[in-house]
Formats: C-alpha cells, structure tokens, sequence
C-alpha cells in the first residue's frame, strides 16, 4: 500500500527576492510551487530547512521564514528546523548557543538544519554547535562539503574520520548525514577521486556509510538529492537490502531547490513495496514513520 511521504529536507521560499546567481543551482521554490510538485510525487507535507551560513549562498532562508511558513502553510509545511551558525554570537569555540537553540526550539523549532557553515567539523566551533544541540535535544542534519572555496558544508576527510570521533563525542546527538560526501561513501570501492560524485554500478561491501550507520545508533541517514536517490536506486538489488537493514534510521527526504528538479525515489520506493522488493514496514518506516518519531516523539 502506497502512502503519503513526508520530505525531511525542504527549502522553500515565500517569494524569490533574486534569481539564481553563480553555477545558479540553488533557485528555491514557493510555496505554491513546491505544492504541486508534491503532489506529482506523493508528498503530504516537508520539514523547512533554513539556511542561514554565508557559504555558497547569495541569499538566506531565515528561522523566522522556516516558522512563519508553518504557520501560514502548515498543509505543506507541517514542521520545521532552526539553523545555528557555529561562528554566531562570539565567533568562538565557548559561546553559549543553547540561548539560541532553546529559543527556537521554544517556538516549535524540531530540529537544527541544514548545517552548511564550512569548517571541519571537529573545530572546536563546530565541536561547540554540536554540544548544545545535544544538549537541547536538537538532532542535526548536515551536509558534507570540501575545504577551500567553491563549495559548503561541514568538512572532513575521506572515510570520514572525523564523523566518527564525533559521533562517539556525542553519543546523545542524532546525526542525520547527506549530501554527495555522504553518500557516495555507501560503496566500499569509492575512491578519493570520485568521493563526492554520483558514482554509478554495484555497491561493493565495506562503504563507510553501511559502517557508520550499523556501529552508531545515533548516525541517520536523509535519503533526498540526487545524491540520496543514486546511493540506493544505483544498483537495485543493494538498495532494496540498505532499505531493509537500516529501515529505522533512514529518512525520505527530496531536497527541491529549483522548481525543475525531480526526484525518483518516491515512485522507487512505491514500485518497490508493491513488488514486494521491499516490506510495507520499511516502506511506512522511510516514507512518513521515521520522520514522525523524529518530529514529533
């Protein structure tokens, strides 16, 4: 049985105040807009994501955006996270963020997300960000970028070392990873040139994903992008088993910054459930169940 999906990563605009500038990837789209384009895959409502670090980005989705579209639009967007900068407030590795944190989430904030700010993400600021937000309770969805220009997102090196000395820091700290730097790792064959590539064929044993992601029980995963669609839809086969394996840490989730993206996952995942590749309890577990434990308790 097919059901409505919930998107963990939304970035939605009220209005588009400039177009697209740069490589003009990021053109996010209205309210009105991503409506219809959940409709066209099955989505009931998304989670707002603000971004709020300067890397990459001309313009900022705001915190007070994020929460006034759920007020105005709580059909579509149903909830939304708040976004912390680690440089805020005193640009140093002891600034007292939970002031932030507690703040945003008194007023409804689920969340802290899309990290983006581009440091290593065992600098000390970044070691800070990821302290009060577990000690808020806040789980934090990241994106992995590279270091030196040209790029965002939290950074660390291949095989992800540093991730996981964080993720034994933080032991009470839902991490949710994405992007290419993620999820190209999924595959035990990925090398450094094609670390944060869309790799194609058959995922070989032994990815740092499947290893994060069995040994952590705070690592998640957010299945949105291309990055996400690719990892599970790259080799079928391997896809239908990850969904199975690790079916109560994985996120649906689409990741639409301009209103001609389109992801597959959606009708993936509903051809896989109905051709029994796949259980309907994983499939309700990806699809909507997991973010509603995560949004909702």
């Amino acid at each position: 049985m097919i059901i409505p999906k919930i998107d963990i990563h939304a970035h939605i605009v009220f209005q588009r105040e400039y177009p697209g500038m740069g490589d003009g990837r990021f053109y996010p789209p209205t309210i009105e807009e991503i409506r219809k384009m959940y409709d066209a895959v099955g989505v009931e409502k998304g989670v707002q994501l603000p971004l709020v670090s300067p890397e990459h980005h001309h313009d900022l989705l705001t915190n007070r955006d994020a929460r006034l579209l759920v007020e105005k639009h709580p059909d579509t967007v149903g909830w939304w996270f708040c976004n912390v900068d680690p440089r805020w407030l005193k640009n140093t590795a002891d600034a007292d963020l939970s002031i932030v944190m507690e703040y945003y989430k008194s007023l409804g904030a689920k969340g802290i997300g899309e990290l983006t700010a581009n440091l290593y993400i065992d600098d000390p600021m970044m070691q800070n960000l990821f302290y009060h937000a577990e000690k808020c309770g806040l789980p934090v969805l990241f994106h992995i970028g590279k270091a030196g220009g040209d790029d965002y997102g939290i950074v660390d090196d291949f095989g992800l070392p540093r991730l996981e000395e964080t993720l034994k820091r933080f032991p009470n700290l839902i991490f949710i990873g994405h992007s290419k730097k993620w999820w190209s790792a999924i595959s035990g064959d990925c090398t450094e040139e094609i670390w944060g590539t869309n790799p194609k064929g058959p995922v070989a044993p032994g990815g740092r994903v499947v290893e994060l992601l069995r040994k952590y029980p705070n690592m998640y995963a957010d299945l949105s992008a291309a990055s996400g669609e690719n990892a599970i839809m790259r080799d079928p086969e391997f896809g239908y088993k990850f969904l199975e394996e690790f079916q109560d840490k994985l996120l649906f989730g689409l990741d639409y910054c301009k209103v001609t993206d389109y992801r597959h996952l959606s009708k993936f995942l509903d051809d896989a459930v109905e051709t029994g590749k796949i259980s309907q309890t994983a499939y309700n577990k990806i699809c909507r169940e997991n973010a509603l434990k995560l949004l909702e308790g």
